[in-house]
């Protein structure tokens, strides 16, 4: 069997990136797997500890990175987000195609450990429903939704790296989207 695919699949905070991908995921293609990474930030509603993320405090997560735990990880705003080295390996080795959802500055280091991976970027239409977007979750501060969009300004400058850009004005159309770039993907083969 050959070795799998990493698709590293990155977008600003609120872009749709969970949407996106937990709609693809109810497909349940065969040969996909979706990594799940560790954060130190609190669960929002609907999240589930293990599915959504692994959710652990800033000491836990700081003795992982001791550990060498994380295949990548970085400070997103105030909290932690990595993902776990061992699960990645073990599934490329099986030939699957594994995605990663990471933020850019993770996405960098995967591409200097994995220099073939491809990497998706998804945005929004605009920074106007990307602010309409955070401030309908009604998790975050008026402070939290500020500093988002300045790091989604950030982001958006790193999105010529990636090999794909989806652009999530309809959700249906973006799901349609990273279904084609993973079917191209597993063609590829």
């Amino acid at each position: 069997m050959s070795d799998g695919t990493l698709l590293v699949f990155s977008g600003p905070a609120g872009a749709g990136k969970d949407s996106v991908l937990i709609e693809y995921l109810k497909k349940k293609v065969p040969g996909v797997w979706k990594s799940v990474s560790y954060t130190t930030r609190a669960p929002r509603d609907g999240e589930v500890d293990g599915v959504d993320y692994k959710f652990v405090s800033v000491d836990e997560f700081e003795k992982l990175i001791e550990q060498n735990f994380f295949l990548e990880y970085a400070r997103y705003g105030v909290n932690y987000y990595g993902t776990p080295k061992s699960y990645v390996d073990e599934h490329l080795k099986n030939g699957d195609i594994v995605i990663l959802k990471i933020e850019v500055q993770g996405a960098e280091q995967i591409k200097q450990i994995y220099p073939h991976s491809i990497g998706a970027f998804i945005v929004p239409p605009s920074l106007e429903i990307l602010e309409k977007r955070l401030r309908e979750r009604g998790t975050e501060t008026d402070e939290d939704i500020l500093r988002r969009l300045n790091i989604a300004q950030d982001e958006l400058a790193y999105s010529p790296n990636y090999d794909y850009h989806i652009i999530n004005d309809r959700l249906e159309d973006a799901v349609d989207d990273l279904t084609a770039v993973i079917r191209a993907l597993q063609l590829k083969k």
